[in-house]
């Protein structure tokens, strides 16, 4: 298992949850940096063992997901362009997972994750694996999931007949024709593997396996705060860095970092027992996007998100947080969309 993630905690909160599951071997990388140089050294002759499955989260730098992804399926000093590939992110946008998907991503985990959906996503890549096509177009796992399933409108301009089809590299069916599409049928080496890592037969999870997953997650939860609230903090920073910006368009950097804190926020919030932030920092995200507003009243909105959350923390409210929850929410809302709230003491409107 290769495991990257530029969130030190996230990182170590994912880990300790896949030891659960059993998998023995983990290497980890902060980026995708990181994990380009890791997987240049499998090409060597020393003892390092390829990971059987690689789970990546999408937004880092300098590297991202997506970018590491690319290279893993095209880069000719990649050892393992078949690797199945799993897309983490708490961006679970439609164009995030259309990019990853016409990449060649094999699965995409959305932020807030639990210990079920990380092991449902183990179960799809261990028992269910999808054939690879490759044409001059795409390279990567079959993106029709259902072998037997076909689309109403078919789009596949080859019959399979006409498909060059490789089981093994002694055993491969030629069309009568050169074509210039190839499916790839291997062996399900990874499910044998897996077999005595608590994978067996229908790939059920154990329940006292799985029951004890989630109280790793819970353990987790217990440091959550601490972790979230140095995240407000550095909000907090930047809110004060953008008013204190000569010229309003120099502001840019200050919000783009503020937009990756937003997603990060975004995805943990859930995954810990505090699905608001998760409502929060999605709001937030959504508000500090590209092509934003970045004067002093859009920092404004920037804090009445960070005094949202906070509270949230402060009083612990989990859940929707019920009566007080649904209050806070309305009251953000209102705030965005009137654009009227306070800065430093004066009222600044839309």
């Amino acid at each position: 298992m290769f495991l990257i993630e530029d969130n030190e905690y996230i990182r170590q909160t994912l880990e300790d949850l896949l030891r659960h599951f059993q998998f023995g071997r983990i290497a980890t990388a902060k980026n995708g940096e990181d994990a380009i140089d890791y997987m240049k050294t499998l090409g060597g002759s020393g003892s390092i063992i390829a990971p059987d499955i690689i789970i990546s989260d999408l937004v880092m730098a300098p590297i991202n997901g997506l970018l590491f992804l690319r290279w893993t399926r095209t880069a000719k000093e990649s050892t393992s362009r078949m690797i199945p590939f799993i897309m983490l992110s708490g961006a679970a946008d439609a164009a995030y997972v259309n990019s990853a998907r016409d990449l060649g991503c094999t699965e995409f985990l959305a932020k807030p994750f639990s210990a079920g959906s990380v092991y449902k996503h183990m179960v799809k890549v261990i028992e269910q694996p999808r054939q690879f096509v490759t044409t001059t177009k795409y390279f990567g796992p079959d993106r029709r999931r259902q072998k037997n399933d076909p689309p109403k409108t078919e789009r596949r301009l080859k019959e399979e007949k006409d498909v060059t089809i490789v089981y093994s590299p002694d055993k491969v069916v030629k069309p009568k024709a050169p074509t210039d599409v190839w499916y790839f049928r291997l062996p399900n080496n990874l499910k044998e593997k897996a077999g005595g890592g608590g994978f067996k037969g229908a790939a059920e999870m154990p329940l006292d396996l799985l029951e004890e997953a989630e109280q790793q997650l819970e353990r987790a939860a217990l440091d959550f705060t601490t972790w979230a609230q140095d995240y407000l903090a550095k909000l907090t920073d930047l809110c004060a860095q953008a008013l204190e910006a000569d010229v309003e368009r120099s502001r840019g950097m200050h919000f783009q970092e503020i937009n990756l804190l937003a997603l990060e926020l975004r995805g943990q919030g859930g995954t810990f027992g505090y699905p608001l932030i998760s409502t929060f920092g999605k709001m937030l995200y959504d508000a500090t996007g590209e092509g934003c507003r970045e004067d002093d009243n859009a920092v404004g909105i920037v804090k009445a998100h960070i005094d949202a959350m906070r509270a949230v923390l402060r009083e612990k409210i989990a859940g929707d947080g019920g009566k007080i929850g649904r209050a806070l929410l309305a009251s953000l809302k209102k705030a965005i969309e009137s654009q009227d709230v306070v800065i430093d003491g004066t009222a600044a409107k839309k």
